[in-house]
């Protein structure tokens, strides 16, 4: 048995939407499943001393035209909801507990938060559009609701992100294949090559 290939992601991150595209069918090439796992971008950020790429100066300016030219790229519709970044944390709890009660429908559910989010521009900071998007994925609305205020599932997604940065995982996308890290959605052909190769 090959190791799946490890999707750390923020579904505040317009490059982690991105990589969300194409991730899949990297693995789905190569014979690897693929483990989505989210985790808190702003607790890295802390952590390692910086901040969202949009806020810096020129590199913010520049981070959003490189966004929209991936984009076209990749046929992918993006766009900004006013008040960019939104918090996701209730989208990241419930995709973890999910992934206890119903684990078929977390990646449904995660992609169709990531196309509310920059394919259509909305805001889904508040718990109610983010219980809308679940109830769209087929997932009960009330119990989404409930289960992501769950101590146990906010303490989930803690543990997740305290993991991802014992192991390395500085920002987002980061993807490991049998242990080798690659940061950022422009290393996604330098996954698939080491996949093809087995390394190098």
């Amino acid at each position: 048995m090959t190791a799946p290939i490890d999707f750390y992601f923020d579904f505040a991150s317009p490059y982690g939407y991105l990589a969300s595209h194409r991730i899949d069918a990297i693995g789905e090439r190569n014979g690897r499943a693929v483990t989505w796992r989210p985790i808190m971008l702003g607790a890295m950020f802390k952590a390692v001393g910086t901040a969202p790429l949009v806020t810096y100066p020129l590199k913010g300016e520049y981070s959003r035209r490189d966004l929209q030219r991936s984009a076209r790229a990749l046929g992918v519709e993006l766009g900004f909801p006013e008040g960019f970044p939104h918090g996701t944390l209730a989208a990241a709890r419930g995709f973890y507990w999910l992934g206890e009660s119903d684990p078929g429908k977390q990646k449904p559910f995660a992609k169709a938060f990531y196309h509310a989010y920059f394919g259509e521009g909305r805001n889904v900071s508040e718990m109610e559009p983010t219980a809308d998007i679940a109830a769209s994925a087929g997932i009960g609305r009330e119990a989404f609701i409930a289960a992501v205020q769950e101590p146990a599932i906010k303490e989930r997604l803690k543990m997740e992100t305290s993991a991802a940065l014992e192991r390395g995982v500085f920002g987002a996308p980061f993807v490991f294949v049998d242990g080798e890290p690659f940061w950022g959605v422009d290393h996604l052909d330098q996954v698939e090559r080491w996949l093809e190769t087995g390394g190098w």
